[in-house]
């Protein structure tokens, strides 16, 4: 979890704080992101902000798509492809 909180400070340059065992952020479009490691696993639930600019729910993606990527080390089509074998199991 402390490489986790890290990456999320890197990618969203924003306090985090800990609750219940789950990394919260919010930042921009994103009005909540809860991460947590469950079994080895990254889960990571988000809440929206519908109230923001277009630019400024871009800059949010970018962002957290560049914490998704290095938090798993997994780029983004290596994610989906994961998903499904998982989803199958």
């Amino acid at each position: 979890m402390d490489r986790i909180k890290e990456v999320l400070q890197d990618s969203f340059q924003v306090p985090v704080t800990e609750e219940d065992g789950k990394l919260i952020v919010s930042y921009g479009a994103l009005k909540r992101v809860e991460a947590s490691i469950v079994d080895k696993k990254l889960y990571v639930d988000t809440a929206p902000n519908p109230n923001v600019p277009d630019e400024e729910i871009l800059e949010t993606n970018r962002r957290f798509r560049k914490f998704l990527d290095d938090a798993t080390g997994y780029t983004a089509k290596q994610r989906v492809s994961k998903s499904k074998k998982d989803v199958r199991k």
